[in-house]
């Protein structure tokens, strides 16, 4: 028997995450900066499945269908079947569902990135295919940040941070691939999921910033 202890860890307190929708097969949360997406061999404190777990009525079974970094925040999708997490998986996989992010960067951004012609970064990341597209949404003159609206193609590790830093406008926050230091929050939100459900056929979209 192997016994995993990190006090550290157990003691570490984050905010706490909200419940955005649950169908049953699988919910949908909004999870804060600090909260992880799943656990380590230190356990699952501090993870949004486990939260699931406890928190919803009745009580099921969490599993990981994609993932935000601790840093991030937003909309995650969790399943609570083996089968909801095959079919949510393959979605992800097969690029059947619509994740917008928003993001504060470094800098004054193009504002010719435009919904129609974005900027796209379209470099491989750890060797695998990677793509984003970067759109401007305002300058910010006092504090010299710009706020983007983000689609991926893919969901490679870190890939928003990386492609930013690599065009040169890292993400606010960033403390791995930001330019200066900060005690800011990592300013990358994931506000927005749309997805026709496996279950039902419904059409399901989800957006922090609708009124």
């Amino acid at each position: 028997m192997h016994l995993y202890y990190d006090k550290t860890v157990l003691e570490r307190e984050t905010a706490e995450p909200e419940l955005v929708a649950d169908y049953g097969h699988y919910s949908v949360w909004n999870k804060p900066y600090g909260v992880l997406s799943q656990g380590s061999k230190w356990g699952d404190h501090c993870t949004v499945t486990r939260w699931a777990e406890r928190q919803l009525k009745p009580q099921r079974n969490a599993f990981v269908v994609h993932r935000l970094d601790r840093a991030a925040n937003g909309l995650i999708v969790i399943a609570h079947e083996k089968q909801a997490a095959a079919k949510l998986s393959a979605l992800f996989q097969q690029r059947d569902i619509d994740k917008r992010y928003r993001i504060w960067v470094e800098g004054e951004f193009s504002e010719k990135a435009t919904v129609d012609d974005p900027i796209s970064v379209d470099e491989p990341i750890d060797g695998r295919h990677a793509c984003s597209h970067f759109v401007f949404l305002e300058y910010d003159s006092i504090q010299q940040q710009t706020l983007l609206d983000v689609s991926i193609e893919t969901g490679r590790k870190h890939q928003i941070r990386r492609h930013a830093a690599s065009l040169g406008f890292p993400v606010i926050g960033d403390r791995l691939y930001g330019q200066r230091k900060t005690n800011e929050n990592l300013q990358l939100s994931a506000y927005y999921l749309a997805f026709t459900c496996p279950f039902t056929q419904q059409h399901r979209e989800f957006n922090l910033l609708a009124s």
